[in-house]
């Protein structure tokens, strides 16, 4: 499977990895579908790219809008071969902080609704879709990349709900690839490091350097195009799957 030759969904296309993503499939020749909040950048990156690309608004925690994007999307180009999902979100608080304040259910809801419930949805919805494509190079019909975070496995103080959700995520690639197998779909997961994403937004100069000291090498943040390029890796290669690789310069969180 080559970006030239591929038609992209990506959940979170908008901004970080997910545009990351989405630039890179075009510029090699392929088509993206953005799939991200209304609210997002997803129409301003359509207008700067082309006709290879398109936008479905969506939120991915609510099915369905999930259900109407991807059909949308897959009926736009008529086929999908590659989901990547990138959308999600990091809240953080302690369990029971230092006032007696216990962590809010509804931001631990929110958390997991997103990132794993809502990510789930969409593979879900797109899996069946690219059943349907014809097979490739070893019998493959589709790939899927969900995105995790090193905290899955070494989360920090404050991150119960984004850990556990992104641990849930760690926790599906085996058996989705199990699952899809039969149909010749591939999954795949991504554990980053520290990103320069939106997520980091807002930082101070000097808390930002501190993060370049955690990793081992090289003493930079990690960059969407990092991300892309990895993403195109397991495009390319059909022997990876049911695995989770981590993008994160050797960090190992404290």
């Amino acid at each position: 499977m080559r970006p030239q030759d591929s038609v992209v969904l990506v959940t979170g296309g908008a901004s970080g990895l997910g545009e990351g993503v989405v630039r890179m499939v075009v510029s090699a020749g392929g088509r993206a579908g953005i799939l991200d909040l209304p609210g997002s950048r997803g129409a301003e990156i359509v207008a700067e790219l082309g006709e290879a690309a398109a936008f479905f608004a969506l939120d991915v925690s609510d099915p369905a809008q999930v259900e109407r994007a991807v059909d949308a999307a897959a009926a736009h180009f008529g086929r999908i071969d590659v989901l990547v999902s990138c959308a999600g979100l990091s809240p953080a608080a302690r369990t029971v902080d230092r006032d007696g304040q216990m962590f809010p259910l509804e931001v631990f809801t929110r958390a997991i609704s997103v990132n794993l419930i809502g990510l789930f949805d969409v593979v879900r919805h797109t899996a069946r879709h690219m059943t349907a494509n014809d097979p490739g190079v070893d019998g493959e019909r589709g790939l899927i990349v969900n995105v995790a975070s090193i905290a899955a496995l070494e989360g920090q103080v404050g991150q119960a709900a984004y850990s556990a959700s992104k641990g849930g995520v760690v926790a599906l690639t085996l058996p989705l690839a199990r699952d899809l197998a039969r149909f010749g779909i591939r999954v795949m997961a991504v554990a980053p490091g520290i990103m320069d994403t939106p997520m980091l937004a807002g930082i101070d100069e000097r808390r930002r350097e501190a993060l370049l000291d955690i990793n081992l090498f090289p003493k930079r943040l990690g960059r969407p195009a990092d991300f892309a390029s990895l993403v195109q890796s397991f495009m390319e290669n059909t022997l990876l799957n049911g695995e989770l690789v981590r993008l994160d310069a050797g960090t190992r969180l404290s």
